[in-house]
């Protein structure tokens, strides 16, 4: 299997234009990483269009297992620091899961329209 990098990011918030706008930043982070060459997984670029689709939950609680299941077949996780990134739930959890599983962190700060 090739490398693939797990992008962890903060997502949930009360206030849907921040669920939106953190939304729209991965999926350009992971563009801009994809037309690097790498493969990339992002559980919110993923995974929030079906989510919204067919109506399931956008917590932590319900992708725990789906993006643990996805960090166990990465070879890298890179927490892309989007304000609100150390107080989330899921990425503090992303986090812990790579760590366990002795996978590589870097971290990387992003601004829209980079």
């Amino acid at each position: 299997m090739g490398e693939l990098i797990y992008i962890a990011s903060p997502y949930s918030h009360p206030d849907e234009t921040v669920k939106r706008d953190r939304f729209d930043a991965v999926c350009e982070y992971a563009g801009h990483l994809m037309k690097l060459g790498h493969v990339v997984y992002s559980p919110i670029a993923h995974s929030h269009p079906i989510a919204m689709k067919v109506g399931l939950p956008t917590d932590w609680d319900y992708w725990k297992t789906f993006d643990h299941a996805m960090i166990t077949r990465s070879t890298s996780l890179m927490v892309l620091m989007l304000p609100g990134w150390e107080e989330s739930e899921g990425v503090t959890a992303e986090i812990q899961m790579a760590q366990a599983l002795g996978i590589p962190i870097d971290y990387e700060s992003w601004e829209v329209g980079s």
